[in-house]
């Protein structure tokens, strides 16, 4: 069975996505994680290779406490971006969630030294946290 091209069969750009994620953005902005949730489902269905789109979905899913749901889709993102830090700091607290501690101990401890200083400081705080 070949997969459908959604985007295709509802006659949608690039642009049409944008402005879907757009939406969701601003739901998350807002707290309103449930119809975020809905509308990055919707994107992660319309554009599968979506590496921000599955990210996301990761974060919110940790957001509501649902952490191997996170991991599931912070798995793909990293299928698909295996170097974006703020998807392995996400996974890292998913594997914290899930009581893997030295998986997450092990990656924060290779977090620590990002040169992107959130990602550092969080890595090196949630070490503080959990050693």
């Amino acid at each position: 069975m070949s997969k459908r091209d959604w985007l295709k069969e509802l006659n949608w750009s690039e642009e049409h996505l944008e402005e879907l994620r757009t939406a969701g953005y601003s739901y998350i902005r807002q707290g309103k994680y449930d119809i975020a949730l809905s509308i990055f489902e919707a994107l992660s269905i319309l554009d599968p290779q979506g590496t921000y789109d599955a990210q996301i979905l990761g974060a919110l899913y940790l957001e509501l406490n649902q952490p191997s749901k996170a991991l599931k889709h912070l798995d793909k993102a990293l299928k698909l971006d295996s170097h974006h830090t703020p998807t392995l700091l996400n996974l890292t607290k998913a594997f914290f969630m899930l009581g893997k501690k030295q998986e997450a101990l092990n990656l924060c401890k290779i977090l620590q030294n990002d040169p992107a200083p959130a990602v550092s400081s969080m890595a090196k705080a949630l070490i503080i946290a959990y050693t």
